[in-house]
């Protein structure tokens, strides 16, 4: 649980740095990554260069002001954090070149409570990372760090996302989607189509992230509670045929101007099969670190590293990201790199991949960070 904080607003007499919102929670299964996310973001970000205003959303939808302390945000086996939508309520600008946030607490008249310079939406899943949040912000005129509305919509829905990378030419795993309306109607027809595919196959929520919801499928008997188990999560679910090779990962930051966009040296995840998870899920990447052996720079010959890297970067320009992104990917026995899918808005804890990229790249992660708001401090919003 996180503690409130009461409103303070901006002195006008101290001296001016950018203040950034950063804002975490949220409606989504991803809350308490979110809350773990932010917590290493206000740990890291720099004091002296930033003034960091950090904001809540409660599961119900309540922006609030929250305590400028990363503590309750931790994500551990013994503490689930969450957003709880007690204090002060935080009202977005509704016009153009007003960035004035305002607060409201319960019986008391709406106070002005300074300006923000660019909001690091730290959002995980639907209803944040989705497109949803973005859009918002862009009627609020309000800068923000990460990728604009559609990319993020597109991003987030694995279906459209692999119409998109697939058109790009970029190759990826054969799938079979399954809308709510298709499993209502016809379960057994909806089985058949995924029947075509090659099992084993995972069975994944199209619009959720962090792995809830995934389940690994050897063979027909135990499609249909698979589906069900990722239908808790959304109504309409993708089934892809299992790539047999390594997961390897590469981090994509947006260039500067006109420049093309930066990638890291690539990353792997190995997965200790005798812990007890057949993949890396939930529990692998949050909770059991010790079941999961992350390397970077992976251990790849400088041919494959260079596709990796060139994948990333396609799959980044091809979605019209923009500030970050990690790109998922296997390779082969063979060598060939098969994209699995992009996160828009990855994992963001010291510990997480996307950072750990980039310090074996050579920036660590407070500059990493400063790095994003910068670029999007550089970056209108609008049509661009």
């Amino acid at each position: 649980m996180t503690s409130d904080a009461t409103p303070t607003p901006h002195d006008p007499t101290t001296p001016a740095r950018p203040r950034v919102a950063v804002v975490f929670g949220g409606r989504s299964s991803e809350h308490a990554v979110s809350c773990a996310t932010a917590a290493g973001v206000l740990q890291a970000i720099d004091r002296d260069r930033y003034e960091v205003v950090p904001i809540g959303i409660a599961r119900d939808g309540s922006w609030v002001l929250v305590a400028d302390d990363p503590a309750p945000l931790q994500l551990t086996p013994g503490h689930t954090p969450e957003v709880l939508g007690r204090g002060a309520e935080v009202l977005l600008p509704k016009r153009t070149g007003d960035r004035t946030l305002v607060v409201h607490e319960p019986g008391q008249a709406l106070a002005a409570f300074g300006e923000v310079d660019v909001v690091f939406p730290l959002l995980h899943g639907p209803y944040g990372e989705d497109g949803t949040l973005q859009g918002m912000l862009e009627l609020a005129d309000l800068r923000y760090v990460g990728s604009g509305v559609l990319a993020s919509a597109t991003g987030m829905d694995k279906h459209y996302m692999k119409l998109v990378l697939g058109g790009a030419g970029l190759p990826m795993s054969p799938f079979v989607v399954i809308t709510d309306a298709q499993w209502r109607r016809d379960k057994a027809a909806a089985m058949d189509a995924v029947g075509a595919l090659t099992f084993p196959v995972f069975v994944k929520p199209c619009r959720a992230g962090s792995s809830m919801g995934v389940s690994k499928v050897d063979d027909l008997d135990g499609l249909e509670a698979a589906i069900e188990a990722a239908r808790e999560h959304d109504p309409k679910v993708i089934v892809e045929t299992g790539i047999v090779g390594r997961e390897i990962e590469c981090a994509v930051l947006q260039g500067r101007g006109t420049d093309a966009p930066r990638t890291s040296m690539p990353g792997e995840i190995a997965v200790d099969l005798r812990s007890g998870h057949d993949f890396y899920d939930f529990e692998a990447k949050y909770l059991d670190e010790a079941s999961v052996q992350l390397s970077c720079p992976a251990d790849l010959t400088d041919e494959v590293t260079a596709e990796v890297r060139r994948v990333a970067a396609t799959a980044f320009e091809a979605l019209g990201c923009e500030g970050l992104a990690r790109v998922d990917c296997f390779v082969t026995e063979r060598g060939e790199v098969v994209l699995n899918e992009i996160n828009t808005m990855p994992g963001f804890t010291p510990h997480s991949m996307y950072p750990r990229m980039w310090q074996a790249s050579g920036l660590s992660y407070p500059e990493l960070i400063d790095e994003l708001v910068q670029l999007a401090l550089e970056r209108p919003v609008g049509l661009r």
